[in-house]
């Protein structure tokens, strides 16, 4: 068997969960550090320098960007292949991959999983509510029209489930950490794409790891991952102290 690739990052993030489905889908075997980057200590600023996750290590070489992680394995491990073959196609599912890393990112985890989640349990900050509600109100729904003009009546956007559709579901799976679900029927495509990319192999052999941490103090995360039989590393970049990233106002 090859050597293990090393993935930094916790599995709640949905950059670190693009970066495991990717995996899962290759069959790359791989050993994870479950940190969060505010945990990271002076050995994870090194690894990366914006201290965000998920930082990847493999044979020699270190990368810092979920998107640039997934197309380094999808170069090493073509096959299954994670980006659509015809040229307009891949193109379209780079775009739709890019908007859920940013915009998607912007509402559903700044917004949302950060107000309703990080502020409280990491910094001890209270929830912002008033932009809690803008968000739902403005944001959410701009989000969700656009990709219910692009989700398909049935099966995955590019016919086979490819990146766009696991880097829309890994936002969305964080937003019910923070109890918020689709309106089915305000948008049920994209409900319906959702549920089936969700459901799919990779994301389930993810979800009890997910499901233990949401429901364990942050200072036990290791711990019960291991109960659980989660790849660890050995060791860990990780710190008990956190620290506020360099790009965070």
């Amino acid at each position: 068997m090859p050597d293990r690739v090393r993935i930094i990052g916790s599995y709640l993030s949905p950059y670190v969960r693009k970066v495991l489905v990717c995996l899962h889908l290759k069959g790359v075997p791989y050993e994870i550090d479950p940190i969060v980057p505010f945990m990271g200590g002076d050995r994870f600023s090194t690894l990366s320098p914006l201290r965000r996750v998920p930082v990847l290590v493999d044979d020699g070489v270190t990368l810092a960007d979920s998107t640039v992680i997934c197309q380094y394995l999808e170069d090493r491990h073509p096959q299954p292949a994670v980006y659509p073959r015809d040229v307009a196609d891949r193109a379209r599912a780079r775009w739709l991959e890019e908007f859920a890393d940013t915009r998607m990112g912007d509402v559903f985890i700044w917004r949302l999983f950060n107000q309703l989640v990080i502020r409280r349990f990491v910094w001890g900050e209270e929830t912002d509510r008033a932009l809690v509600a803008r968000t739902l109100a403005e944001d959410v729904p701009q989000v969700l029209g656009y990709l219910e003009a692009a989700a398909p009546a049935e099966g995955f956007l590019f016919r086979d489930l490819s990146i766009a559709d696991i880097a829309i579901a890994c936002f969305l799976r964080n937003a019910a950490f923070a109890r918020f679900t689709i309106d089915a029927m305000r948008w049920p495509r994209t409900a319906a794409l959702v549920d089936r990319t969700l459901a799919t192999a990779p994301f389930e052999r993810l979800r009890p790891f997910e499901d233990e941490m949401m429901r364990t103090p942050l200072a036990r995360h290791r711990e019960a991952l291991a109960a659980l039989g989660a790849p660890l590393t050995a060791d860990t970049v990780g710190t008990a102290t956190p620290r506020r990233g360099i790009m965070e106002v």
